[in-house]
Parts: C-alpha cells; sequence; structure tokens
C-alpha cells in the first residue's frame, strides 16, 4: 500500500513549511502570543488568502476537500511552528460544527466569512462539571416559538477571547447527561447578557470562560434539529482530538531535533552529551516513540477518511499512543536539555508546554485508552 502524500497534499506541506520557516521564526512568534489579541491578523488573513481556512471542508461548501489526511499534514507543520493563531477553534471545531449542522443560508452566514478570514468563531462546549463528557450539558436554552433564552457557563473556550460569533452547546430537554436534548445554537459576542473572561493558558494559545445571563435570541439561530447535536458534537471533537495529535507529532519532531542539536554541542567532562551512551539511548527512545505517533496518527485519518468522519475508536487509539510519546519526548526533552530547557528563552520549553497541554485536550491519554478499551 501507498502511504505517500499526494502531489496536492505535498504541495499543501511545503507551502506551510515554508511560511513556518521563512515569516514565523521563534522571536516573531514570541512577539505574536504576547500580543493583546494573541495572535496576527496579518497572519489570518495570509491563511486565507493561501487557502488554508478551506483545508477541512467540503468542496460543497467551498472547501478544499475535507480530507482527514488533508488536516494533518498542515496540523503537522503547524505544530512545528508552534503556531498560536486560532486554526484549531476558528476551523476545525466552530467550522465543522456549521459545516455539519448548520443550513445553506447559516453556511453562508457563518461558514463563508469564516472561510475569508473576516470572521471569528468559537465553539463553546465544554463546562466547568463535564470533564470530557460531551453530554454533560447543563447550559440550558428554552425555546418559546420564535425566541429562545439562553443562561449558562461554558469554560476553557478556545478563541473565546476574540470570536465575534460564539457557537454554543446547550440543553433544551432532558436531564444533565442525557444525549437526548441537546441542541445546537450561535450568539453574537456582543448580545446583551454575554460576559467573558479571558485568558492566556500555560501553552501561549487563548481562551476564555463565558456566562450567558438570560440571553435572548431569535429560534433561527438554531444550528440543526432540535435535540438531536450530540453526534454532530462527538465528531467535531474527535476531529479536533486528530488535529491535535498530529500538531503534537510535529511538535515532537521539532524537540527531539533541538535536542539532538544541543547533545552534540553542550559539553560535560570536557565531552560532548552525544558520547554518551546512555545518552544515545534515550535519544533513541524519542526517536521510536515519534515514529509509532506518525504510524498510528495517519492510521486514524485514513480510518476517518474511510467511515465518512466517525472513528472514534481509531482517535482513540491515536490520542492515547501519541498522549504517552508526547509525555516522553517532552520530558526527556528537557532532562537532556538541563536546566536551560525550561526558560522563556529558549523554545524547547515551550514545545513541552504545548505537549503538555495537548496531552490533556480533547480527552486525556487515560479517557482515550479507557475509551478505547470499552469500544
Amino acid at each position: 500500500m501507498d502511504f505517500s502524500y499526494s502531489e496536492e497534499q505535498q504541495m499543501l506541506q511545503q507551502s506551510v513549511s515554508k511560511f513556518i520557516s521563512q515569516d514565523y521564526d521563534w522571536d516573531s512568534r514570541q512577539a505574536i502570543a504576547k500580543s493583546a489579541t494573541g495572535f496576527s491578523a496579518e497572519h489570518w488573513q495570509l491563511f486565507a488568502e493561501l487557502g488554508w481556512l478551506t483545508i477541512p471542508f467540503k468542496e460543497d461548501d467551498g472547501g478544499f476537500g475535507g480530507s482527514a489526511v488533508d488536516l494533518i499534514v498542515a496540523m503537522q507543520e503547524f505544530g512545528k511552528g508552534l503556531l498560536v493563531e486560532p486554526f484549531l477553534a476558528n476551523t476545525i471545531l466552530a467550522g465543522t460544527v456549521i459545516s455539519e449542522a448548520g443550513s445553506s443560508e447559516q453556511k453562508a452566514t457563518l461558514l463563508a466569512p469564516l472561510m475569508e478570514g473576516s470572521l471569528q468563531l468559537a465553539f463553546a462546549y465544554a463546562e466547568p462539571q463535564s470533564r470530557y463528557e460531551l453530554s454533560n450539558v447543563q447550559c440550558s436554552a428554552v425555546i418559546n416559538g420564535d425566541e429562545m433564552v439562553l443562561n449558562g457557563h461554558k469554560s476553557v473556550v478556545l478563541n473565546g477571547a476574540a470570536a465575534e460569533k460564539i457557537l454554543v452547546s446547550v440543553r433544551t430537554s432532558g436531564e444533565s447527561c442525557d444525549r437526548e436534548g441537546i441542541s445546537l445554537v450561535w450568539v453574537d459576542a456582543s448580545t446583551p447578557g454575554v460576559r467573558r473572561e479571558c485568558y492566556a493558558s500555560v501553552d501561549g494559545q487563548r481562551a476564555a470562560d463565558i456566562w450567558f445571563d438570560n440571553v435572548a435570541l431569535p429560534a433561527s439561530n438554531l444550528l440543526g434539529n432540535v435535540g438531536e447535536a450530540i453526534e454532530v458534537i462527538e465528531m467535531t471533537v474527535d476531529k479536533a482530538a486528530l488535529a491535535v495529535c498530529a500538531e503534537a507529532v510535529g511538535a515532537m519532531e521539532m524537540s527531539l531535533m533541538k535536542t539532538v542539536e544541543y547533545s552534540k554541542i553542550r559539553k560535560q567532562f570536557k565531552v560532548t552529551l552525544s558520547t554518551f551512551q546512555a545518552l544515545q539511548h534515550r535519544m533513541a527512545n524519542m526517536f521510536i516513540e515519534l515514529a509509532q505517533a506518525k504510524s498510528i496518527l495517519l492510521m486514524a485519518a485514513m480510518e476517518m477518511d474511510s467511515l465518512s468522519g466517525h472513528a472514534p475508536k481509531a482517535v482513540s487509539a491515536a490520542k492515547s499512543r501519541i498522549g504517552k510519546a508526547a509525555r516522553l519526548v517532552g520530558e526527556e526533552s528537557i532532562q537532556i536539555h538541563g536546566g536551560i530547557g525550561v526558560t522563556d528563552e529558549l523554545d524547547v520549553g515551550h514545545y513541552f508546554k504545548r505537549l503538555t497541554a495537548i496531552q490533556f485536550s480533547f480527552g486525556s491519554t487515560d479517557h482515550h485508552t479507557a475509551r478505547f478499551a470499552a469500544s
């Protein structure tokens, strides 16, 4: 079987790689991460012009094609550069929800400007008590004719600070944790009753906690069928989990490369670290973990493509295996670098932070191990 990328995928990989190497050096990335918005509007417009914001979407929606393999090609390169622009929050999370649940009119209103780079979106699905249970939804929407009223609290909403419109999972019927009775709505962030507390996470990303206090919305803001949103939410979060797995592979590749380079120049007892057999073995283990991570990532992406986006067992297998690899590679990178590895000026410590955050994003390593075993 031929596992090589297609010509289009190779062009996409080269395009993203060229941007990261030429326009996204370490100092530039740090300046962007520390800016008021946490990302570059100029870069975001460039992503739109290059067509990267269309990657996850179907051709019928004006997208690149919607292939999971296409997505991991781009995400691996983004992982190498520790990208802070909200590609994950906008195109993968919010974009997938609109693509799968939105009407033609809603896609024209929300999805088209997203792909053009003119609209910032966020998907608010997690709540303080929900952990990784996507059906644990207490945020409520009461529908009364052509209107509805939204109340509740959503936590750690990626891109929640910059989002102009927020997609929200709400309970329209049933009890907390029921799979039935969960719906999707979209809210203009400037609507009265919407309150946001924004913050930077440890890995340089931006997020927000969002409260909805008697937020009045037209019933036309519902996405998809009332009470039947759980499958769309699960598919969206699994797609995001696959994406961060690919990002982790890219970050691990850079961590390994930088660790090997450092071991060749850092001297201890008047010889370079690379001459110590014990450290050679540790770096060899890092290489093996990375190779296994690449293999299972490609397996999960191909499985997702062959099953029309529904591949929970394959995603859990990848998230479990790659989560373990990310921990080993990240920790070993820091150990071999020593104290300098955790300084803010050196990038290897930031790769470690992002790899650590990914281990707990969209289901922890332990959560996905248990889900794989139960499936």
